[in-house]
C-alpha cells in the first residue's frame, strides 16, 4: 500500500498539458464517486488524471491501459515526471512484468490483469480508486470491467471510479451513475488531402501489395512538402503492414530515421519512438499501428498519412471462427489520427482514400462484444457469479450465437455446469492468464506443463509460421534462431510457473509431447482430416493449407489458426489454415473424445429408405456400416424430408396430385373443415395422414393417404363440390383440372367446342363460388377460345369462330344457335 501522505505535484505534472485546465472540474466531480471524462487524444488525461485522483483518495489508484506498450509508456512518463523510478511511486503490472513497491500510489495494469484480480478479490482490497482508460475503444475486457466495477462500487461506496474516453457514450455515464467532465483541446490548423488508391486495399491474400506501394508513394510525396521541423506518422493496420511500409521507405529516404511502432517492439525501441526527436537528431517517419491513434503520443508530428484501416476482431458464425481482420476504421478513429498532426502546430493529413469512403465509414468502432469470441469473457462472468452476464450492468449485453458457442465450449471443457455456473475445473482454468482452451492444454495431465507451456506461449504470441507449420516454428524458437525467441522464452517460463502451481505434478508425463497433441487439446473443434485437396475440420468447415506447405500429405492435423479465405488455394474450401501441426488418429480421438459419437443416419436412396451406422468425430466420419433402419430413425427421416422437400418427394401419382388439388381448392373457397394440404401444413403434422414407418416411396398412395384428412360428414359432398368430371348437355363426360394455386386460378375443362352445344349455363363449383373456365378446342384439338360465360360466348364470339371453322371442318356441325342444339 502506498504512503497516504505522498502527494503528486500537479503543477509540475500538468505543465503544458491541455487537460490541466479541467483539473478543477475533475476535483469537484470526484466527490460524486464516479466520473466519466471526455477528452481528445493528446490532451494529457492519461498523465494527469491518475495523480489528481491519487491526491483525492487515501490509498492506491489502479489505472488500466488496453495495451502493454501503452501501459509501459505511461508508467515511465509518470515516474519521470515525479522524479522516481517505475516500481516506486508509480508501478506497473502487465504480462511478464510486476514492478510494484510499498510506496506505490498509482499502479498501471492491463484490463485482463484487473479482471483476474477482481475474480480473486472481488472487494479490491487496498485499492481506493480505479481509472479505466481508452474506454471508447470498446474492448471486451474493459466493457466487463465497467459492469463488474459498477457492482463493486454498489457495495463499496468508498471506491472511486473514473472512466476516460476520447468520445463520450451517454450509456457509460448511465451505467456508472457518473458525473461527466469534458476537456477541450483546440487543434492548430489542419490541412486535409485525399489520395485514394487506384484499386482495392485488399486481395485474396490480405492487404494488397499495390495498396502498400501506394501508401509508400503517398508518404514520399507528402514528406517532400513537409516542413523540416516536423515528423511524420503513418498509420497501417497490422504489424506486418508496418514492416512492409517501413522497408519500402528506408532506402528512399536517406537521412531520415524511419521507425516502427507496434506492440512487439523491444522496450528500448518503444522508448526511442515515444521520447520524440532529440536535439541534432535526424527527422523521423514513424510507421505505426493504431497504438499511436489514442494510446500513445508521438511528439513532434506535423504530417499524418492514414491508410484508413484497422485490425478488429470478427467472428464467422457459420464456420465457428474468430480472429483479427483488416477493415475500414471508424470515422472517430480517422479523426483522432488526423488530429495527431495538429497537436503542436499547423499540420497536414493525407488520407489514402476518398471523401465518399470517409463518409461511408462507421461512425464509431464496433464494440468487441458484438464481434469477438466470447469464451474467455463467459468464463470470467461465470467466475464472477453472473453467468452469461445476466443482471450485470454492461454497456452492451453478451448475446447471440457467439455467446451460445462460448457456453457450449465451456460446458465441453467442464468449466461450467448446465446452469452456467462455474465448476472447480472452471476455477482452475480461469486462474490461468490465457484463453480457457489454451488453459485446458496447459493443465492436461496427459501433456505436462513443460511441453504445454512451450506450445501455448508460441500460440499466444500470434506468430505466423511459414507454410502454417507449427513444428518448424517451435524448432526455430527452441534453437534461438527466431526473432521472437526472447519474448517466447519469457512467456513460456511464466506460464510454466503459474501452471505448475495449479496442475497435478504427479500426472505429468515423461518424454516428448508432439505439438499437435497440445494444439488438439486446446482446439478439439479444429481437429482436421485430409479430404481430397483440402481438410475437413470437426466443426464441418473445409479448409486448405497454403500452397507448398510442408504439412501437405498428413492425414490428420491439429489446427491452431484458421481464417476465411478465397482464391485458387481454397477453391474447394471456405477457409485457409494458417497454423497447424501433424496429428495421429489416436491423438485426434483422445483430444476430441467428447466429440466422438455413434449415430444412425437414414436417407432416401432411389426411393428407398436406407440406413448406416456412422462413427464420427464432430463432422469427420471415422467409419460407416450399413444397418437396417430403426423405426425411430425412419420417422425422423420422413419428418425431415417432408419439411425440407415437400410432398413431391413421395413421387405422387397423377391421381394423387389430382386429389390433393381438389382438397386445396375446397380449402381455399370453403375453408374449414376442408383440410389445408399445403406442403407446410402436411409437413407440420405428417402423423395425421402418413404412415411414418414405410420404407419405400412406391408403397405410398397419396390419394389414399390424404383421404384420412377428409372431414365427415362433409366428405360425402366431395364429388358434388369438386367433381372429377362434368357431364355436359350433349352427354360428354369432361375432366375437370384443378389449379395448383386456387387463389390465382380456377378449375379448367378442356373440351371440343361441339361437346358444349346445348350447354347454356357455365357450371359453378364449390357451392357456387368458382365458375369453371372452358378451354374450347377445334375438332383437331387446337385452342379456339377461353371463356367462363358460355351464354355470352354463344351470343357473340361464336359467330366469328363458326365462320372460320365451317370451311376448315365441313363434316362437323356448326349450328347458328348452339345454345339450343347439340350434335
Amino acid at each position: 500500500m502506498g504512503d497516504p501522505a505522498a502527494r503528486f505535484d500537479l503543477d509540475r505534472i500538468g505543465a503544458g498539458l491541455p487537460f490541466a485546465a479541467a483539473v478543477g472540474d475533475l476535483e469537484d466531480a470526484l466527490s460524486a464517486g464516479a466520473v466519466v471524462i471526455e477528452a481528445p487524444p493528446g490532451t494529457g488525461k492519461t498523465t494527469l488524471v491518475p495523480p489528481v485522483v491519487a491526491n483525492a483518495v487515501p490509498g492506491r489508484v489502479v489505472l488500466t491501459q488496453p495495451r502493454r506498450i501503452a501501459a509501459g509508456a505511461a508508467a515511465r512518463r509518470l515516474a519521470s515526471l515525479t522524479g522516481t523510478r517505475v516500481g516506486d511511486l508509480v508501478g506497473i503490472t502487465i504480462r511478464g512484468r510486476h514492478e510494484v513497491g510499498p510506496a506505490t500510489r498509482i499502479e498501471i495494469v492491463t484490463p485482463g490483469v484487473l479482471l483476474r484480480r477482481l475474480i480473486g478479490d472481488p472487494a479490491l482490497t487496498g485499492v481506493d480508486a480505479v481509472v479505466l482508460d481508452e474506454v471508447h475503444e470498446r474492448g471486451l475486457d474493459t466493457d466487463l470491467l465497467v459492469g463488474m466495477l459498477a457492482e463493486v462500487r454498489a457495495l463499496r461506496d468508498d471506491l472511486t471510479l473514473v472512466a476516460m474516453s476520447a468520445t463520450l457514450d451517454d450509456r457509460l455515464a448511465d451505467v456508472l451513475g457518473a458525473r461527466v467532465v469534458r476537456a477541450e483541446h483546440v487543434l492548430h490548423p489542419l490541412e486535409v488531402d485525399w489520395a485514394p488508391p487506384p484499386g482495392p486495399f485488399a486481395d485474396t491474400r490480405g492487404l494488397a501489395r499495390d495498396f502498400v506501394d501506394h501508401v509508400v508513394a503517398v508518404t514520399l510525396d507528402a514528406w517532400e512538402r513537409t516542413p523540416a521541423a516536423g515528423d511524420a506518422l503513418v498509420f497501417m493496420p497490422a504489424v506486418a503492414d508496418v514492416e512492409h511500409v517501413a522497408r519500402g521507405l528506408r532506402p528512399r529516404l536517406p537521412g531520415v530515421d524511419v521507425l516502427e511502432l507496434h506492440g512487439r517492439l523491444p522496450l528500448a525501441d518503444q522508448d526511442r519512438v515515444t521520447a520524440g526527436r532529440g536535439e541534432g537528431d535526424p527527422p523521423r517517419v514513424v510507421v505505426t499501428t493504431a497504438l499511436a491513434e489514442s494510446s500513445l503520443t508521438v511528439p513532434g508530428v506535423r504530417l499524418v498519412v492514414d491508410a484508413g484501416l484497422s485490425r478488429e476482431p470478427r467472428r464467422d458464425a457459420a464456420r465457428a471462427m474468430s480472429g483479427l481482420v483488416t477493415v475500414r476504421c471508424s470515422r472517430d478513429a480517422a479523426i483522432q489520427r488526423a488530429g495527431r498532426a495538429a497537436r503542436e502546430g499547423p499540420g497536414r493529413v493525407v488520407r489514402c482514400y476518398d471523401r465518399h469512403t470517409f463518409g461511408a465509414m462507421p461512425a464509431h468502432v464496433t464494440p468487441e462484444v458484438a464481434v469477438a469470441d466470447l469464451t474467455a469473457a463467459a468464463l470470467t462472468l461465470a467466475a464472477w457469479g453472473a453467468p452469461a452476464g445476466v443482471g450485470l450492468p454492461l454497456p452492451d449485453p453478451l448475446s447471440g450465437p457467439a455467446l451460445t458457442d462460448a457456453l457450449r465450449i465451456l460446458t465441453d471443457l467442464g468449466a461450467i455446469d448446465d446452469d452456467g455456473r462455474i465448476t472447480d475445473e472452471g476455477r482452475r482454468l480461469v486462474a490461468l492468464p490465457t484463453d480457457p482452451r489454451l488453459a485446458r492444454a496447459l493443465l492436461a495431465p496427459e501433456v505436462g506443463t513443460a511441453a504445454a507451456a512451450e506450445v501455448v506461449a508460441m500460440l499466444g504470441d500470434d506468430l505466423r509460421p511459414e507454410g502454417a507449420d507449427l513444428e518448424r516454428l517451435l524448432t526455430a524458437l527452441r534453437s534461438g534462431r527466431h526473432p521472437a525467441v526472447g519474448r517466447w522464452r519469457r512467456e513460456r517460463d511464466r506460464l510454466r510457473r503459474i501452471a505448475s502451481g495449479i496442475a497435478d505434478p504427479s500426472s505429468a508425463p515423461d518424454g516428448h509431447t508432439p505439438v499437435g497433441a497440445v494444439v488438439a487439446l486446446a482446439q478439439p473443434g479444429w481437429i482436421a482430416r485430409r479430404s481430397g485437396e483440402s481438410y475437413l475440420l470437426a466443426t464441418g468447415t473445409r479448409a486448405a493449407l497454403p500452397p507448398g506447405s510442408s504439412l501437405a500429405g498428413h492425414a490428420w492435423l491439429a489446427v491452431a489458426d484458421v481464417a476465411r479465405a478465397q482464391g485458387r488455394a481454397t477453391a474447394d474450401s471456405g477457409a485457409m489454415i494458417r497454423a497447424a501441426a501433424p496429428l495421429t488418429e489416436d491423438g485426434a480421438l483422445r483430444a476430441g473424445s467428447h466429440l466422438v459419437a455413434d449415430e444412425e443416419r437414414c436417407l432416401l436412396d432411389g426411393g428407398k429408405v436406407v440406413a448406416r451406422r456412422i462413427r464420427r468425430l464432430g463432422a469427420i466420419e471415422l467409419s460407416t456400416t450399413p444397418t437396417p433402419p430403426s423405426p425411430a430413425a425412419v420417422e425422423a427421416l420422413w419428418r425431415e424430408v417432408l419439411q425440407r422437400d415437400g410432398i413431391d418427394v413421395l413421387r405422387p401419382s397423377r391421381a394423387g396430385v389430382a386429389f390433393r388439388r381438389r382438397l386445396a381448392f375446397l380449402h381455399h373457397h370453403l375453408g374449414a373443415p376442408w383440410p389445408d394440404v399445403s406442403d407446410a401444413a402436411l409437413a407440420a403434422a405428417p402423423e395425421s395422414w402418413f404412415d411414418l414407418t414405410v420404407t419405400r416411396v412406391d408403397a405410398v398412395d397419396l390419394a389414399v393417404r390424404l383421404q384420412a384428412l377428409l372431414p365427415w360428414p362433409q366428405a360425402a359432398r366431395l364429388d358434388e363440390l369438386a367433381p372429377t368430371h362434368l357431364v355436359l348437355a350433349g352427354g360428354t363426360r369432361a375432366r375437370v383440372e384443378y389449379p395448383v394455386d386456387p387463389s390465382a386460378e380456377r378449375p379448367v375443362v378442356a373440351v371440343r367446342l361441339q361437346a358444349c352445344f346445348g350447354q347454356v349455363r357455365t357450371p359453378v363449383l364449390a357451392d357456387g363460388r368458382a365458375p369453371v373456365v372452358f378451354h374450347l378446342l377445334s375438332p383437331a384439338g387446337r385452342p379456339l377460345a377461353i371463356t367462363d360465360d358460355l351464354a355470352s360466348f354463344w351470343a357473340g364470339p361464336y359467330a366469328h369462330v363458326r365462320a372460320e371453322m365451317r370451311g376448315r371442318y365441313p363434316k362437323h356441325a356448326w349450328p347458328q344457335d348452339p345454345s339450343r342444339e347439340h350434335p
